[in-house]
Formats: structure tokens, sequence, C-alpha cells
């Protein structure tokens, strides 16, 4: 492991760099991706997020602000757009009427898995540039 304190090379600001510069072609690559399906990037990290819940069930409002990493008025809005436009769907916790849980509409499951399928594609490229990146630090 190398000592915080080693200063950089200038092969080490060029990976860095191009570190930088993958993640902002797959963010590019990903935004793109959810404009030409007629969705919103955020929409689209809104999906996933239900979707891909860390506790494997439907997600509360809260939970999604959390893995969003937005505020909770935020993702309420969010969430009242997507609902507009038929991706998903709340509920009332069964276990907790004064929690919210999200679904997905099946509109937003067919749309997620046609991003995701491209999503994984490119993932797959994208793994492959920065483990050669990640392989350049010093």
């Amino acid at each position: 492991m190398t000592d915080p304190d080693t200063p950089l090379t200038d092969d080490d600001y060029r990976s860095l760099a191009e570190f930088r510069h993958a993640l902002r072609r797959f963010l590019a690559f990903s935004e793109g991706a959810a404009r030409d399906h007629d969705i919103t990037p955020a929409q689209h990290q809104l999906l996933l997020a239900i979707r891909g819940s860390a506790s494997g069930r439907q997600p509360s409002t809260s939970e999604l602000a959390e893995a969003l990493q937005l505020r909770l008025h935020s993702v309420g809005e969010l969430i009242d757009r997507a609902e507009a436009n038929g991706y998903v769907e709340r509920r009332i916790d069964p276990g907790d009427a004064r929690r919210t849980l999200l679904t997905l509409t099946e509109h937003g499951q067919s749309l997620l898995d046609s991003l995701s399928v491209l999503h994984r594609s490119e993932l797959r490229t994208f793994r492959t540039e920065l483990a050669a990146i990640l392989d350049q630090l010093n």
C-alpha cells in the first residue's frame, strides 16, 4: 500500500484525470440513454433505486432519499413526477401506516429493463477501462 504522504507523480495525475474522464463519459452515456427513452436521468435513478433496494423489498421515501443522496422533499417531488408519468406507485406500509412504500408500475419496470440492458453492456466496457486506469495508480 502506498503511503498517503508520498507525493503524486505525473503518471498518478494522468491516471486520476483518466479516471474522472471515464466517470464523466459513463455518466454522459447514462444520462443520454435515459433521455433517449423519454425519462429524466433523475427518474431513471429513482426507478433503479426502487428496483435495486438494499432492503430487498419496497423502499420507503426516506430509504430512497438515502440511496439517492437527496433531501426528503426533493425525493418526494421526484416521486410525484414519476408517479404522474406512470412509472411508480405509492402504497401505505401495511406494518406502519405512517410510511409510504414505492413500487414500480409495469410501465416503469419495462422502461427500467430496457435501460438496464444498455447500462450492463456499457458497464462491462467501463469495467475493463477502469481496471486498466486503476492499475496505473501507484
